[in-house]
């Protein structure tokens, strides 16, 4: 079984994951459009290029996503995404890039369960927290 977050967008979903494939360092390896898919004919006007479902692969783990619909968009509450790198310095330039033109909740800095931990939420409106372990 592989649980993976599955992140909703008002119609910038690509621009988003294009975004975590670069900061996460991973690859995007799945994506199709609404205006691409069985369902074209229904398509709401205007919404042809936004993203029916998109897959970002970092390591053995995957990050999902969609644009969703108005009438079916729900502002990101009551979760974060939670990120757990390795080394601090790595920690650090994630969370500095997540929280880039968004808002730092926790600025990152060392814990006591941590050398490096810190929460933002995204330029997209995406709540995230990033750990790094402790050697």
């Amino acid at each position: 079984m592989q649980i993976s977050p599955y992140l909703n967008f008002t119609g910038n979903c690509a621009e988003a994951f294009a975004f975590y494939e670069q900061c996460l360092g991973g690859k995007i390896v799945f994506v199709q459009k609404y205006g691409d898919s069985p369902a074209a004919g229904e398509v709401p006007p205007g919404w042809a290029d936004a993203v029916l479902h998109v897959r970002l692969e970092v390591g053995n783990f995957a990050i999902l996503g969609s644009d969703a619909p108005p009438q079916h968009y729900h502002k990101p509450e009551g979760m974060m995404v939670s990120i757990n790198v390795r080394s601090a310095a790595d920690g650090e330039r994630i969370f500095n890039q997540l929280s880039d033109k968004g808002t730092a909740t926790m600025p990152f800095q060392k814990t006591f369960w941590s050398p490096g931990f810190g929460m933002a939420v995204d330029r997209f409106g995406i709540p995230w927290m990033v750990n790094s372990e402790q050697v």
